[in-house]
This record gives structure tokens, sequence and C-alpha cells, in this order.
């Protein structure tokens, strides 16, 4: 019964299967069809995989590139220090350093790896799109993070110096030691391999691969760390490493760069370098402003040699005519932008401003003080011009032919500054008289002629002119102040700013004017 009973079953089941067959509905092909139901159940979990995952949450810090896009000078590294402070006062949570640069100054480096160092409540990041080179590599080594486009390069931090005969050399040992040490330290604290590191400024160790026999741990070593080491016999010693052989400088690309661990990730664009960072998009870049173009502008040498020039014949204009004109506002004008320029530029300080300033009191007194041309004259032009050449440095005593350089380039643009002042004294000299606005400074010739007062007589009269052009000389009158050496004289109904030769003048003398120079009345007293 139960036989019978399951003998239509059976047929019902095989009839099922043949219709099912022929619509469509179970495959003839029995690995296939197991193939199908594994990717459905696949699908299925990864669907329901997905389903379970939370969503990435959006990017919340806020980040800001400063671009390093050229060479690494005193000017350019005070400029990146101003905004790298802007950037940690704004309170950003991602620095990003854009750099493209070939490296330069080393102090100038080191200070901006000091920086970035210490700013301990921000993230850094080196972003490499081309090339970091020298010391542009070792600002990048300081940064918490290196991220590098596939192809752009790193390394090559070898310490040059210019010989006396113009060629670059190898700086010497004790230098070379400092700066290995520094960028040791460097890499130590930023937990990159120190011997690769250090490889990029030391072109006689050669770095390999060890493998440490019990762990598995990778390595690398150079030969010098090897052959002080105790425990060698716990390492399999490698092949070198290929970019860090003998007589050669490390430097990589970007995917052998995160291959050997001196970068940490290399990105196809600033889109996705913004993503592996989670950092919010698009990211704002603090480019160079108006006001840092013109702070550059001001410190090159051809503007500098304008500024001195026209800045010390518009002082002695000045120095010439009494009260505050148009020479002093002018000259005020080109020493100001001089040390303005160089506040921001990191290379003047308020010692600086003070001794240019104590030499210009020193040229007066000269002048106006101190009979003929003395000590006080040459003080105050030694002290102008040590004083200007301070202001376009960093450093006192250069202590490398690099430094030497630079500094006889700025004494070159001081002196050359102060022979073409000298020039154009003299050439203003004879001309002076025929400029509108400075013929003051000079006294013309008086040409007398027929039917014609003297011009002397007529100045004398014109009450509408300054008693310094009034007066002539041999003109007799009286003090009304205490001439020490300068003061003031009364001839008939108008005063007159004198000065005596050196000796003192009590008030109530009478004087004579012996000399007239511009606006520079000399006197002395009658009958002595």
């Amino acid at each position: 019964m139960n036989f019978g009973n399951s003998a239509p079953t059976v047929w019902t089941l095989i009839g099922t299967m043949l219709i099912a067959s022929c619509l469509g509905f179970v495959s003839p092909t029995p690995h296939l069809v197991a193939q199908d139901d594994a990717s459905a159940v696949t699908a299925d979990a990864d669907a329901d995989a997905v389903a379970a995952k939370p969503a990435k949450p959006p990017a919340t810090r806020d980040a800001v590139i400063i671009p390093l896009h050229e060479d690494i000078n005193p000017l350019s590294g005070e400029l990146l220090k101003r905004k790298f402070a802007q950037a940690v006062e704004s309170g950003v949570d991602v620095i990003i350093l854009d750099i493209y640069s070939p490296g330069g100054f080393t102090y100038v480096t080191f200070e901006l790896m000091d920086m970035i160092m210490d700013a301990k409540d921000v993230e850094t990041v080196a972003f490499i799109r081309k090339e970091a080179i020298s010391g542009a590599a070792l600002v990048s080594l300081a940064c918490d993070k290196i991220i590098m486009l596939p192809d752009a390069r790193m390394g090559d931090a070898g310490e040059i110096v210019m010989g006396a005969d113009g060629a670059f050399r190898y700086t010497e040992a004790k230098s070379r030691s400092y700066l290995a040490q520094k960028i040791r330290d460097t890499a130590m604290t930023n937990d990159r391999p120190v011997s690769l590191a250090e490889k990029m400024c030391d072109k006689d160790m050669v770095v390999f691969k060890a493998t440490n026999k019990t762990d598995g741990r990778v390595r690398y070593i150079s030969d010098k760390e090897w052959e002080s080491m105790e425990n060698t016999d716990d390492w399999d010693k490698g092949k070198p490493v290929r970019e860090a052989g003998k007589e050669m400088f490390f430097t990589v690309n970007g995917r052998r760069a995160v291959e050997l661990g001196m970068a940490d990730h290399i990105v196809a664009d600033e889109d996705e370098l913004a993503a592996t960072l989670g950092v919010k998009q698009p990211i704002p870049v603090k480019h160079r402003t108006g006001m840092d173009t013109f702070i550059l502008f001001l410190n090159s040498g051809f503007v500098t040699f304008l500024l001195i020039v026209i800045g010390l014949i518009a002082l002695v204009i000045e120095m010439g005519a009494p009260g505050m004109g148009i020479g002093g506002l002018i000259s005020i004008l080109c020493f100001g932008l001089f040390f303005w320029s160089r506040f921001l530029g990191g290379t003047a300080g308020w010692l600086e401003v003070t001794l240019f300033v104590l030499g210009i009191i020193f040229i007066a007194c000269e002048i106006f003080v101190i009979p003929g041309f003395g000590v006080a004259g040459i003080g105050g032009l030694a002290l102008s011009g040590t004083a200007l050449v301070m202001a376009s440095r960093r450093f006192l005593v250069p202590i490398n032919s690099e430094e030497m350089a630079s500094l006889g380039y700025d004494v070159f643009t001081v002196v050359g500054a102060f022979c073409v002042f000298m020039v154009a004294i003299l050439v203003l000299a004879n001309f002076i008289g025929e400029i509108p606005g400075l013929g003051r400074l000079t006294l013309k010739p008086q040409v007398a002629m027929d039917g014609v007062e003297p011009t002397s007589a007529l100045t004398a009269s014109d009450p509408t002119l300054p008693g310094w052009q009034r007066v002539t000389v041999g003109d007799v009158g009286e003090t009304i102040s205490p001439l020490r050496p300068s003061g003031k004289m009364q001839v008939e109904d108008y005063m007159v700013d004198v000065v005596t030769e050196g000796d003192f003048v009590d008030p109530g003398q009478r004087v004579k004017v012996i000399s007239k120079q511009g606006a520079r009345v000399v006197v002395r007293i009658e009958n002595a």
C-alpha cells in the first residue's frame, strides 16, 4: 500500500522535471547549475554585507595647503614660516606642504624642520608632486606623513659648498656629521628607515636589506652600522638597496619610497590625497599674496640698490633745507620700505635700524655742528653702510664660502649704491639750480643789469621769501637765541636759521654772515 501510494508520486515528480526542463527552469548542465547557485549565494552574501557595513562617515577634518615651489632661501623660508604659523593659529587639523623644490640653504632648512617638528597640535603632511630634492627632502622627512605622486622624486640631500674657484664641493666632515645626525634623529622620530634617510646625505655608505632569522623582521642597515652591531648572527644580510649603493645619494620615486617605507602613500591627484587623509574638499590653498610678492620685489638686488641711492640723495636734499620737505619724505619712504621689507623677510631687526639712525645722526652732526669732515662723518657712513648690509643678512660672520659669496654680493650692492650716490651729488651740484623745486639749494650768481636792481636787493626786499633766501654774505644781525652752534638771528625785519663755525654765541650778540651754502647760513661774531 505504501508502495502503491508512492508510485503515482514518483511519476508526478518525473513529469514535473521534464516540463521544467523544457521551459528552461532547470539547466541540463550540472556543473553550471552549481556555479550559478554559488554566484547567487555570493551575491546575496555581498549584498547582506554591504547592508550590514556602516557607510563611511564624511570627512570632518579641516586642512590647508601651503605651497613650497621654489628654492629654500632666507626670504622664502620666512614667508613659509609666516604662513605655517597662520595655519596653526587658524586651528586646522592638517597642514599639507605642497613641495616642488630643489632645496637651498642648510640653516634655513633646519629652521623649517624644527618648525614642523615642534608643531604638536596639527598633523603635517608633505605632498610631493614632482620632486623634493636636497633640503626639500629633509623638510618632507620632518613631516608626520609623506604622500607622493607615483613618479615624484625625493632625496639627494648631500651638502655642498662653493669653493674659491667657483666650483661646488662636498662639505667638510664636521658639517656632514651634524647634518647626518639631524637626519637620523628626524627619521627616528617619524618612524622611517634611519639608514636610508642618512644615505640621502652620505654617498660613501651602502645600505642593504637584512631579515631577522627569528621573527622575520626586515631592516635596512648600512655597512657602517653593520660593523658596529653585536648581534649580526641574528640577521640574514641581503643585497644592497639599488638606490643606496656606493658613490650615490639615496633618491627614489613615489612607488619605491612607499615600498621602502620612506613614504606613507602614493596618490594620483589632490582628490585622492584628500580622501586618503580624510579631510574636507576642496582643500584651501594659501597662495602667495600680493603683499608677499611686493616683499620679494623689495628684497631684490636692483630694487635694493635703487632704494638706497634715492634715499641718500633725498636725505642730502633735505639736509640742505630747513624743516620737513619733499626730500625728507622721500628719504623716509625709501629707507622705511627697505627696513620694512627686511623685517618681514626675517633678515633685519631693531639693531640694524638703530645703527642706521645713529649713522645718519653722526653725518648730520658732521655737516651742521662740527667743522670739516672727520671722525663723525666717517663713523656715520660706516654705521649706515654696516646697518644696510646687516639688514640683508641673517648671519654676522660667514662660516662657509656660500655665505661669504652672499655677503660679498650685499656689500657690493651697498657700496655700489653709495658710489652712485656720490656721483649723483656731484652732478646735481652743477645742475641743481636748473631743476625746478631744487634751485633753493644753491645760490645763483648775481648779475648786474642796467636799470635793474641787483638780485640780492630784490631778494632782500621780498617779504614772502624765507629768511635764508633773503640774507646775503656780509649781512649783520643780532642773535635772538643761543647759537650752540645753531640758532636764530634777526636781520632787519626777518629771522634766519644760522650756525656758527663751532663756537657758542649768547643771545643779543651781533653776528655777521660769512658764508652761505643753500639754506646753511654760517655766521661769526662781528669784528671777531
